[in-house]
């Protein structure tokens, strides 16, 4: 059946300018995509082109967000352009039968694992209902294997005749499952945590800080760890001076309320460079 939400015509009040939370950011490219009978081939590219749009909502309507959606389709040419509003409108209708299922179990999804791998289950059941095989395998390959490594991390957790090697073996298989570049983030991840730890438990020896960089991510990935942990150190000692100078100032000033300001600006500007001036200020508005 055909969604309600696609195939209207196109709002006549749609904005020359782009919601706000989009302007200066580039629309989705490669969703484009066709096979040689001209028919539209579902990409991961195309779902982001959709959520490109409708991060926008709230600050325009849906009817308004689906417009610019179906704009930026019509520079297909047929069959693919009545194939994507209809992948469109499947995707809308998902995603509507989404938020109606999770509002019907309430607060019961993330409080209990059982009923979180039931609301999975169905999420992913009702991908399959409203989209095609190649569509569901094209936008929604990487979460679904998430999903099923996420299952497999609390079957693993809660199995208690496990050893801690067997444990980690079991995780260790079940993370082989992600796609690269997922499972390329998580290592990534680890290391870095990793690092943290090791930052310090060696922080009174920078000599074996530094040469445990080197080993663990290169020559020229540790020098540019150390670059930025000095830049980082650099900032705090900084900051630290800078904020005791403003509180002397704030207590001990007699300025009205506009010079003040003033010499709180000229203070941060003694400090930090016009680059970092903006980081300063939006600290400072929230203490």
């Amino acid at each position: 059946m055909p969604s309600l939400l696609v195939g209207q015509p196109l709002v006549s009040s749609l904005p020359d300018e782009p919601p706000a939370s989009l302007s200066g950011t580039s629309v989705p490219s490669g969703w484009a995509r066709v096979d040689a009978s001209g028919s539209l081939i579902p990409t991961p590219a195309l779902r982001q082109l959709f959520e490109y749009y409708l991060s926008a909502l709230g600050e325009e309507s849906m009817p308004q967000l689906v417009a610019r959606i179906q704009q930026a389709l019509a520079r297909l040419q047929e069959p693919a352009r009545s194939e994507a509003l209809d992948t469109l409108g499947a995707y809308l209708d998902y995603k509507l039968a989404v938020a109606e299922l999770e509002a019907s179990y309430g607060d019961l999804a993330p409080s209990d694992s059982a009923t979180s791998m039931q609301l999975m289950q169905e999420v992913h059941a009702l991908r399959r209902t409203w989209m095609d095989g190649a569509t569901v395998e094209a936008f929604f390959f990487n979460d679904e294997a998430v999903d099923r490594f996420q299952v497999a991390q609390q079957q693993i957790a809660r199995d208690n005749s496990l050893t801690d090697s067997q444990r980690a073996e079991a995780l260790a298989r079940a993370e082989q499952a992600l796609p690269d570049p997922i499972r390329t983030a998580r290592r990534e991840s680890r290391r870095f945590e990793q690092y943290e730890q090791v930052q310090q438990s060696l922080a009174n020896d920078p000599e074996a800080l530094s040469a445990w960089r080197t080993e663990t991510f290169g020559t020229e990935a540790a020098a540019r760890l150390a670059e930025l942990e000095q830049s980082q150190k650099d900032w705090d000692r900084r900051w630290q001076t800078y904020s005791e100078a403003r509180e002397a100032l704030l207590d001990s000033s007699g300025l009205a309320a506009p010079e003040l300001e003033r010499a709180v600006e000229r203070l941060r500007s003694d400090y930090f460079s016009e680059s970092e001036l903006v980081r300063a200020e939006a600290l400072d508005s929230i203490r």
